[in-house]
């Protein structure tokens, strides 16, 4: 799955399982001996240019909800139109 930094702006702590894969789409990889953790990753190539590779990481506690997120992304506040 193609990660953007849209998406990633739409995680909040607190979110369940369901509502983070509903905004990330499948993990590529759910670790079977603890599901507290979902590995998105995915390399580019476009045309023979160079390789581009992204990786997220989700963390979830033991009731499912997510706590943090760790990767290529960093969370950015919206802007806001008003400040000047």
């Amino acid at each position: 799955n193609l990660v953007t930094q849209d998406m990633v702006n739409q995680l909040q702590p607190g979110m369940t399982a369901a509502q983070v894969r509903y905004v990330l789409g499948t993990p590529l990889l759910v670790d079977t001996f603890t599901q507290d953790r979902w590995e998105y990753l995915y390399s580019l190539q476009p045309g023979g240019d160079k390789r581009t590779q992204e990786r997220l990481t989700v963390y979830f506690d033991q009731n499912g909800r997510l706590t943090h997120f760790s990767g290529n992304f960093i969370p950015q506040m919206p802007e806001d139109s008003t400040a000047e």
